[in-house]
């Protein structure tokens, strides 16, 4: 039996997810480069493995490769036009944008949930996407937030805590 992709959208859309901006610089154009990535986990803690996957027609894909270096920026509750800036086609995404730079010249977003910051380890092709897994290289979190979550094609609060 075959799944259609529609049913699977439509399933996959059962698991929530936090949602990141994967960041890098392109060393050829100069320029940062993010997209929103809701398919990200870690992988391994010896070493430190992270990955994500992205459509192979995505623009960022040409630049994490020649950088050899990207951020995931997992974002916070308050950042979802963050989310729906990087996830759009707009060639304005880091107009007002408040970041910094780190490995590489990665940018790195203002005000996340957290910061992995990567060297590239592997790129897997897989489908109509390519799954990158990164060495985490520096990582820094602020606990006080709450999660930007995603769940079935929308976004969703964190519970609150008893």
């Amino acid at each position: 039996m075959t799944v259609d992709s529609q049913t699977f959208r439509k399933t996959l859309g059962a698991f929530a997810s936090g949602v990141t901006v994967v960041t890098t610089h392109d060393p050829f154009e100069r320029v940062p480069v993010g997209v929103t990535v809701s398919s990200f986990c870690s992988v391994s803690e010896d070493p430190p493995l992270v990955l994500f996957c992205l459509s192979k027609h995505s623009k960022s894909l040409l630049a994490i490769n020649a950088n050899g270096h990207f951020a995931v920026n997992i974002l916070a509750s308050d950042q979802r036009d963050l989310s729906d800036r990087f996830a759009s086609k707009a060639q304005d995404k880091w107009d007002g944008v408040a970041h910094r730079p780190g490995l590489g010249k990665i940018p790195l977003i203002a005000g996340v949930l957290a910061h992995l910051e990567c060297s590239l380890f592997k790129e897997v092709e897989s489908g109509d996407h390519s799954i990158f897994v990164g060495k985490v290289e520096t990582a820094t979190s602020h606990p006080e937030k709450q999660p930007l979550l995603y769940y079935r094609s929308a976004y969703a609060d964190f519970p609150d805590q008893p």
